[in-house]
C-alpha cells in the first residue's frame, strides 16, 4: 500500500530529519511511528501525503510514486487527524465533518447520512450533536469530531499526529479503545504516530521504532517485546517488558485446551456469566479475546489457581498462573 524506499529528507539549513528509512505498511493495518521527540516520525508522516517531499529516496502509493500524485488531490484523498484537532469554530459539528466531501462535491443527501453514520460510529447521537459547535464540547468529544472528519470521505489512508496525546488518561484510554473497534470495522490504512510505547503497542499491528532519525526496528508489537533488537529499543520499551507484553497478549494465545474441572452453566451464552466448577462453585469465565494481563488480575483476586475461558455456550480452554508465566519466557532478557 504505502512504501518507504532509501528516503532521506534534509531541510536547507542542513538539518538531516530521516535517512535512509525503508519500509512498507500494508493495507488495512495500523502502523505506530513511535520514538523521542525529534525524532523524525512526523517528518516520515508528512511525506505520505506530500506536506513533505523527500530529498532523496522514494515513497510509493499503490505502486506509484507519490511524487507524481497532485499534493491537493492527494491531501484530500488522505484524512488527517492531529493532536491540536483544528476544528473550525464558526462550523457546526455536522459542517466540520462534512468539509472534504463537500470538497469533494459529494451530494448533500449522501453528505447528510455519512455524517450521521460517524456521529453514531464515535458514540455521538447525530441528532444531540450535528448542530453544536466545538466550543461547546469536550475535549475527548472534539477528538471524536476529529477523527470523523478524518473518515469522513472514505480514504484509503489516514495520518494520526498524536491524535490523543492532549487528553486525560481516562479519556484518552476510551478513544484509543473506541478507535480499534472502529478500525476493526473501517479496515482503513493508518499511520499513527505517538512517543508513547504504551500506545504504540496497544494500537500497533506494526511498529516503527525511530532513533534520531532512522527505524532501529520493524516489527509486531510481539516480536519487539520478545526480542528488542538494539540497547536503544529495550531501554525505549522500559524494564517493565514482561508486563506489556501481557497487555498485548490476548487470553487465546496463552490458554490451555484442557478443560478439566469446569462446565458451562445450563443457558449461559456468554463469557459473561458464570460457568460451574466440579466443586460446585460459580466462577466467573474468562473470554478468549481477553488480555492476558485481564486474566493475571482475576488469578490474583480469584481463590481459583485456573479460570475457565468461554466462547458462545462453552468452555474452550482454562488459564492458569503457569501458562501466563509461560507466555512470557519467550522474551529475551
Amino acid at each position: 500500500m504505502i512504501t518507504f524506499e532509501n528516503v532521506t529528507k534534509q531541510y536547507e539549513d542542513g538539518t538531516v530529519a530521516i535517512e535512509e528509512i525503508s519500509f512498507t505498511v500494508e493495507r488495512g493495518t495500523t502502523t505506530v511511528l513511535v520514538g523521542p521527540s525529534g525524532c523524525g516520525k512526523t517528518t516520515t508522516m508528512k511525506l505520505v501525503n506530500r506536506l513533505e517531499d523527500p530529498t532523496e529516496g522514494t515513497v510509493y502509493r499503490d505502486g506509484d510514486p507519490i511524487s507524481e500524485f497532485d499534493p491537493i488531490e492527494l491531501r484530500r484523498e488522505t484524512g488527517y487527524v492531529i493532536q491540536e484537532i483544528g476544528l473550525f469554530d464558526h462550523m457546526t459539528v455536522a459542517d466540520n465533518i462534512a468539509t472534504v466531501p463537500r470538497l469533494n462535491d459529494w451530494d448533500e443527501a449522501d453528505i447528510d447520512a455519512r455524517v450521521d453514520e460517524l456521529l453514531e460510529l464515535m458514540d455521538l447521537p447525530p441528532e444531540i450533536y450535528r448542530d453544536q459547535y466545538p466550543t461547546e464540547l469536550s475535549g475527548g468529544q472534539r477528538q471524536r469530531v476529529g477523527v470523523a472528519r478524518a473518515f469522513a470521505s472514505d480514504p484509503d489512508v489516514i495520518l494520526m499526529d498524536e491524535p490523543f496525546g492532549a487528553l486525560d488518561p481516562i479519556t484518552r484510554e476510551n478513544l484509543q479503545n473506541e478507535f480499534i473497534d472502529i478500525q476493526s470495522e473501517l479496515d482503513t490504512t493508518i499511520l499513527f504516530v505517538t512517543h508513547s510505547i504504551d500506545e504504540a503497542l496497544k494500537m500497533g499491528d506494526r511498529i516503527a521504532i525511530f532513533d534520531v532519525g532512522e527505524i532501529v526496528q520493524y516489527d509486531t508489537p510481539q516480536a519487539i517485546l520478545n526480542d528488542p533488537k538494539t540497547a536503544f529499543v529495550e531501554d525505549f520499551i522500559g524494564s517493565d517488558r514482561p508486563l506489556k507484553k501481557l497487555k498485548v497478549t490476548n487470553v487465546e494465545d496463552v490458554m490451555s485446551s484442557t478443560t478439566d474441572g469446569f462446565a458451562t452453566t445450563s443457558g449461559a451464552n456468554s463469557a459473561a456469566e458464570m460457568v460451574q466448577s466440579d466443586g460446585g462453585e460459580s466462577v466467573a469465565p474468562l473470554a478468549p479475546t481477553d488480555t492476558a494481563l485481564s486474566a493475571l488480575s482475576r488469578l490474583v483476586e480469584s481463590d481459583h489457581g485456573r479460570l475457565p475461558v468461554v466462547d458462545d455456550d462453552r468452555v474452550v480452554g482454562t488459564v492458569s498462573d503457569e501458562d501466563l508465566r509461560q507466555s512470557n519466557r519467550g522474551v529475551q532478557q
